[in-house]
Protein backbone atom coordinates (compact mmCIF):
# COMPACT_ATOMS: atom_id res chain seq x y z
CA UNK A 1 0.00 0.00 0.00
CA UNK A 2 2.84 2.08 0.20
CA UNK A 3 3.51 1.99 -2.94
CA UNK A 4 0.53 2.69 -4.49
CA UNK A 5 0.73 5.87 -1.68
CA UNK A 6 4.31 7.15 -3.23
CA UNK A 7 2.90 5.91 -6.73
CA UNK A 8 -0.55 8.35 -5.99
CA UNK A 9 1.90 11.15 -4.65
CA UNK A 10 4.61 11.01 -7.84
CA UNK A 11 1.33 10.97 -10.15
CA UNK A 12 -0.18 13.62 -8.06
CA UNK A 13 2.72 15.76 -8.01
CA UNK A 14 3.65 14.99 -11.75
CA UNK A 15 -0.21 15.94 -12.74
CA UNK A 16 0.24 19.28 -10.73
CA UNK A 17 3.52 19.87 -12.00
CA UNK A 18 2.80 18.88 -15.45
CA UNK A 19 -0.88 20.71 -15.53
CA UNK A 20 0.06 23.80 -14.10
CA UNK A 21 2.85 24.05 -16.85
CA UNK A 22 1.10 22.80 -19.37
CA UNK A 23 -2.19 25.17 -18.09
CA UNK A 24 0.00 27.73 -17.74
CA UNK A 25 1.15 27.83 -21.27
CA UNK A 26 -1.96 27.29 -22.99
CA UNK A 27 -4.03 29.93 -21.08
CA UNK A 28 -1.10 32.47 -21.43
CA UNK A 29 -1.17 31.66 -25.14
CA UNK A 30 -4.66 30.85 -26.14
CA UNK A 31 -5.39 33.75 -24.03
CA UNK A 32 -3.16 36.00 -24.94
CA UNK A 33 -3.65 35.31 -28.85
CA UNK A 34 -7.84 35.06 -28.16
CA UNK A 35 -8.06 38.12 -26.48
CA UNK A 36 -6.05 40.16 -28.42
CA UNK A 37 -7.79 38.87 -31.81
CA UNK A 38 -11.42 39.46 -29.89
CA UNK A 39 -10.60 42.82 -27.92
CA UNK A 40 -8.97 44.18 -31.60
CA UNK A 41 -11.89 43.47 -33.71
CA UNK A 42 -14.44 44.02 -30.54
CA UNK A 43 -13.15 47.34 -29.77
CA UNK A 44 -12.20 48.52 -33.44
CA UNK A 45 -15.73 47.83 -34.57
CA UNK A 46 -17.61 48.97 -31.65
CA UNK A 47 -15.01 51.68 -30.88
CA UNK A 48 -15.92 53.04 -34.33
CA UNK A 49 -19.30 52.74 -34.49
CA UNK A 50 -19.60 54.12 -31.11
CA UNK A 51 -17.43 56.71 -31.78
CA UNK A 52 -18.39 58.10 -35.11
CA UNK A 53 -22.27 57.61 -33.87
CA UNK A 54 -22.06 59.99 -30.72
CA UNK A 55 -19.78 62.02 -32.43
CA UNK A 56 -21.63 62.58 -35.17
CA UNK A 57 -24.78 63.08 -32.94
CA UNK A 58 -22.76 64.88 -30.56
CA UNK A 59 -21.04 67.44 -32.76
CA UNK A 60 -24.35 68.18 -34.71
CA UNK A 61 -26.17 68.60 -31.67
CA UNK A 62 -23.17 70.78 -30.30
CA UNK A 63 -22.48 72.57 -33.50
CA UNK A 64 -26.45 73.04 -34.08
CA UNK A 65 -26.62 74.46 -30.63
CA UNK A 66 -23.64 76.40 -30.58
CA UNK A 67 -24.80 78.30 -33.75
CA UNK A 68 -27.98 79.02 -32.61
CA UNK A 69 -26.59 80.58 -29.70
CA UNK A 70 -24.11 82.43 -32.13
CA UNK A 71 -26.93 83.82 -34.52
CA UNK A 72 -28.79 84.82 -31.44
CA UNK A 73 -25.58 86.75 -30.01
CA UNK A 74 -24.63 88.19 -32.78
CA UNK A 75 -28.26 89.45 -34.10
CA UNK A 76 -28.79 90.54 -30.97
CA UNK A 77 -24.96 92.21 -30.30
CA UNK A 78 -25.55 93.54 -33.85
CA UNK A 79 -28.41 95.07 -33.95
CA UNK A 80 -27.77 96.90 -30.62
CA UNK A 81 -24.43 97.86 -31.55
CA UNK A 82 -24.88 98.95 -34.81
CA UNK A 83 -27.89 100.71 -33.58
CA UNK A 84 -26.45 102.51 -31.04
CA UNK A 85 -23.14 103.25 -33.31
CA UNK A 86 -24.93 104.28 -36.08
CA UNK A 87 -27.52 106.68 -34.55
CA UNK A 88 -24.36 108.46 -32.29
CA UNK A 89 -22.45 108.28 -35.54
CA UNK A 90 -24.87 109.47 -38.25
CA UNK A 91 -25.89 112.35 -35.42
CA UNK A 92 -23.19 113.66 -35.01
CA UNK A 93 -21.73 113.11 -38.32
CA UNK A 94 -24.63 114.96 -39.78
CA UNK A 95 -25.15 117.65 -37.20
CA UNK A 96 -21.16 118.52 -37.51
CA UNK A 97 -21.34 117.82 -41.21
CA UNK A 98 -24.85 119.93 -41.95
CA UNK A 99 -23.73 122.90 -40.04
CA UNK A 100 -20.64 123.08 -41.48
CA UNK A 101 -21.92 122.89 -45.17
CA UNK A 102 -25.21 124.68 -44.57
CA UNK A 103 -23.08 127.64 -42.84
CA UNK A 104 -20.40 127.62 -45.76
CA UNK A 105 -22.95 126.85 -48.25
CA UNK A 106 -25.64 129.47 -46.97
CA UNK A 107 -22.59 132.22 -46.78
CA UNK A 108 -21.61 131.97 -50.05
CA UNK A 109 -24.99 131.99 -51.81
CA UNK A 110 -26.10 134.93 -49.83
CA UNK A 111 -22.89 136.65 -50.25
CA UNK A 112 -23.42 136.10 -53.81
CA UNK A 113 -27.51 136.87 -53.86
CA UNK A 114 -26.41 139.95 -51.91
CA UNK A 115 -24.01 141.03 -54.32
CA UNK A 116 -25.95 140.74 -57.70
CA UNK A 117 -28.78 142.39 -55.63
CA UNK A 118 -26.01 145.38 -54.88
CA UNK A 119 -24.87 145.58 -58.31
CA UNK A 120 -28.49 145.31 -59.50
CA UNK A 121 -29.20 148.38 -57.38
CA UNK A 122 -26.43 150.29 -58.56
CA UNK A 123 -27.28 149.69 -62.57
CA UNK A 124 -31.02 150.60 -61.55
CA UNK A 125 -30.12 153.77 -59.15
CA UNK A 126 -27.69 154.71 -62.98
CA UNK A 127 -30.77 154.24 -64.78
CA UNK A 128 -33.09 156.03 -62.62
CA UNK A 129 -30.79 158.78 -61.96
CA UNK A 130 -30.58 158.86 -66.12
CA UNK A 131 -33.98 158.98 -66.82
CA UNK A 132 -35.07 160.90 -64.47
CA UNK A 133 -32.86 163.35 -65.52
CA UNK A 134 -33.26 163.17 -69.31
CA UNK A 135 -37.24 162.90 -68.43
CA UNK A 136 -37.33 165.97 -66.25
CA UNK A 137 -34.58 167.82 -68.56
CA UNK A 138 -37.88 167.04 -71.14
CA UNK A 139 -40.18 168.32 -69.09
CA UNK A 140 -38.68 171.71 -67.99
CA UNK A 141 -38.02 172.19 -71.54
CA UNK A 142 -42.09 171.69 -72.06
CA UNK A 143 -42.67 174.14 -69.47
CA UNK A 144 -39.81 176.50 -70.81
CA UNK A 145 -41.48 176.37 -73.74
CA UNK A 146 -44.97 176.77 -72.33
CA UNK A 147 -43.84 179.97 -70.49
Amino acid sequence: MEDQSIAALYLSIYLSIYLSIYLSIYLSIYLSIYLSIYLSIYLSIYLSIYLSIYLSIYLSIYISVYSIYLSIYLSIYLSIYLSIYLSIYLSVYLSIYLSIYLSIYLSIYLSIYLYFIYVYSIYLSIYLSIYLSIYLNDRSLYIYDLI
